[in-house]
């Protein structure tokens, strides 16, 4: 007879059993505490290499002002002497920025300070922290020196 041979069914199952969600945690959170340190590490230093950018990029923006006018602008004018006239700046042909003057990577302004401590001008961010010193993403950017790391 060609009979068929029955093989029994199994069941349905409506879900996942409390040990494979057990184990997906595990292996989430093991992936997390490899990965996670790196990512964020090379965050911080992205965010270190961006202000450098933004300083050396208003360096240049106030070199081609001192160029127009023949000074720095001072402390007091600061860095929007960039973006709009000051009184008694005649030969200002600016903008010498194309967009507004951006806050550092942490969300807070650049120090502009003319005369500077390290030359015509310093530039600094005092990195996550704010203030000066510190180390790794609380390290002071500033444009007389190069980024550690």
């Amino acid at each position: 007879m060609g009979g068929r041979m029955n093989i029994p069914a199994r069941p349905n199952p409506r879900g996942f059993t409390l040990v494979e969600i057990l184990v997906v945690i595990i292996i989430i959170g093991l992936l997390a505490a490899l990965v996670g340190p790196r990512l964020f590490g090379k965050v911080g230093t992205a965010k270190l290499k961006t202000a450098k950018a933004q300083i050396e990029l208003f360096g240049t923006a106030l070199d081609a002002l001192r160029l127009d006018v023949g000074r720095y602008p001072t402390s007091e004018e600061g860095l929007k002497a960039l973006r709009e006239k000051p009184s008694g700046m005649e030969n200002w042909k600016g903008p010498y920025l194309p967009k507004e003057i951006p806050v550092d990577p942490w969300g807070k302004p650049y120090v502009y300070k003319s005369p500077g401590e390290h030359g015509d001008y310093d530039l600094i961010s005092y990195g996550l922290d704010g203030t000066p010193g510190g180390e790794g993403e609380n390290e002071d950017v500033v444009n007389w020196k190069d980024i550690k790391g």
